[in-house]
């Protein structure tokens, strides 16, 4: 289970507006807000946008100052893979190590989308389990129960972190994980292209690769 929120794209214009530093050529930009503040591009500078995109990785850089920030909900098997992409992010997330224990576990906390009726129904004994032990240390604060919390909490636990990267780093992870075995990264993939221009820009980065 993968789950995106809350996502903003920031500094689309100046980051056009850089594009065109190379040939001093802002007198062609045609880009405008509509009347309810959305950035469009203009046909001058998709056009610009796309022969850059399509050129390669040092010619689309203008693709690095296009931000996004979004909160993603996912278990913490998929965010061992994501945290391949170093460069290029900043994310801040929910804290297991300060805040495992200040809540019930529950089977909602995990994501069991894919389990088989039978590991369900096991898991479920499991996670009552942990709650057990959750309830004993909030009672008697002993470390010992809490490290049984840290080394018991399984991969499939759902993690929410706040991420801002930007759209050459998107289009990376479009091309490399598009296919993978895992639906999370189909989830976010589909997301990715539902940004603005995205289907274009990111669409010719990959003619370039």
């Amino acid at each position: 289970m993968l789950k995106v929120e809350h996502i903003c794209v920031m500094n689309f214009e100046n980051a056009i507006r850089g594009a065109r530093n190379p040939m001093n050529s802002w007198a062609r930009m045609d880009s405008y807000y509509d009347g309810e503040g959305r950035f469009v591009l203009g046909e001058n500078d998709l056009s610009l946008a796309l022969r850059l995109c399509s050129a390669g990785t040092d010619h689309r850089k203008f693709l690095r100052q296009i931000l996004v920030s979004m909160d993603i909900t996912a278990p913490m098997y998929w965010w061992k893979e994501f945290d391949t992409y170093k460069v290029g992010t900043v994310a801040n997330s929910t804290s297991t190590m300060h805040k495992i224990h200040a809540k019930p576990f529950e089977l909602a906390d995990f994501s069991t989308d894919h389990l088989t009726a039978a590991s369900l129904a096991e898991f479920g004994k499991y996670v009552a389990y942990l709650e057990t032990v959750r309830l004993r240390y909030v009672e008697g604060k002993d470390k010992a129960d809490w490290y049984d919390l840290i080394q018991l909490l399984p991969s499939s636990y759902d993690q929410m972190r706040t991420v801002t990267l930007n759209y050459e780093v998107l289009a990376n992870i479009y091309y490399a994980r598009r296919n993978h075995k895992l639906d999370e990264w189909h989830t976010l993939c589909d997301a990715i292209m539902e940004l603005p221009y995205a289907r274009e820009l990111i669409g010719a980065c990959g003619k370039g690769e």
